[in-house]
């Protein structure tokens, strides 16, 4: 740390903006582990005061019931953090919503994930923004796409990729009959600036329309929507939350690089298998989690058994248990492999 700060106080620090800005990456990040050691060592200490007073009272026993989940908690996402080493999992997320089979029920259902995620999102102070967005007929969503700006967001994000399958009693039914709806979930990362990826101009067909859905006075009144295909690949990007064409074309771009990036990364690591379990059809049997309102409440990962009863938690964004069972088993997975 005592060397970065020598470096950021040299006369010719700020002359070259690629390096000014890794290196201040690379300070806030040290500076976040040095809070998070510091954070952990006083919840500790809070911890012991606390045994020492054990016995005095209902209302000690109840504050250290509390000190130990806040505690548990802490270290639970210190370890989750250590499991994120890919290439990209630093990266910030694109995440792509899409509704499948189950007509209103599906667009419903895409919504409650995404609601879901944005919550997610809320809960690890990430910023979300929604871009893209196709209304259902009467009620959702049948596609959504949100960026998902903070530090790991693709690394514990990556394994949401798949389909999520919801079993529930129909609010859209007049019989109150049993449905099951099916969304599939498609999460890229968002490419670092300095990551060069070549898009020529003429290999992009770009159209404009009017905005649809939430946005005030301003929606469909000028044709501010942007949307970007790449021919070569048939890869598509669109933006439509900005006022500003400007700015919609903008973001279209960022995300349309980030697909290509993948799009390619894909094609040279020849993860054929991830790929093609991720872009199974969006149907029965091909789902990687289970969402069960009835008849009883059940949220089940089909890859790691993991199971959580309270639904309304999960469907209010409390994913990690999740997300770690997901990447404690890739670790796994990865150790076997070595061996």
């Amino acid at each position: 740390m005592e060397e970065l700060e020598k470096q950021i106080a040299e006369p010719g620090f700020w002359n070259d903006p690629q390096n000014t800005q890794k290196i201040l990456q690379t300070r806030k990040r040290l500076d976040e582990k040095l809070k998070t050691d510091e954070a952990l060592v006083r919840d500790q200490s809070d911890m012991e005061v606390l045994f020492e007073l054990a016995g005095e009272g209902e209302q000690v026993e109840k504050e250290i019931a509390s000190q130990f989940d806040k505690l548990k908690e802490h270290v639970l996402r210190i370890e989750t953090q250590t499991l994120l080493s890919g290439e990209n999992d630093r990266s910030g997320a694109i995440l792509a919503i899409h509704a499948g089979a189950g007509g209103t029920e599906a667009c419903d259902w895409a919504e409650m994930l995404l609601r879901m995620y944005l919550r997610w999102a809320e809960r690890r102070g990430f910023t979300a923004e929604l871009v893209e967005f196709t209304e259902g007929e009467e009620t959702g969503f049948k596609s959504a796409t949100v960026t998902i700006t903070g530090e790991y967001a693709y690394g514990l994000l990556q394994s949401e990729t798949g389909v999520h399958r919801l079993v529930r009693l129909s609010p859209y039914d007049a019989n109150k009959k049993r449905h099951t709806s099916f969304a599939s979930v498609f999460v890229i990362p968002e490419i670092d600036e300095e990551i060069d990826v070549e898009i020529r101009e003429e290999d992009l067909r770009i159209d404009t329309f009017r905005s649809g859905g939430a946005g005030g006075q301003h929606v469909n009144t000028t044709d501010s929507a942007v949307r970007i295909t790449h021919i070569p690949t048939g890869i598509v990007a669109q933006c439509q939350n900005e006022r500003s064409q400007h700015k919609n074309r903008s973001v279209a771009l960022k995300i349309l690089k980030a697909r290509i990036y993948e799009h390619e990364l894909e094609k040279k690591q020849k993860e054929s298998r991830k790929v093609e379990d991720a872009k199974m059809g969006i149907e029965f049997g091909s789902q990687i989690r289970n969402y069960v309102l009835h008849p009883y409440r059940m949220v089940k990962d089909v890859r790691t058994k993991v199971e959580i009863g309270d639904t309304d938690r999960v469907l209010d964004g409390d994913i990690d248990p999740f997300i770690r069972a997901c990447l404690l088993s890739r670790r796994s997975e990865s150790a076997a492999a070595k061996n």
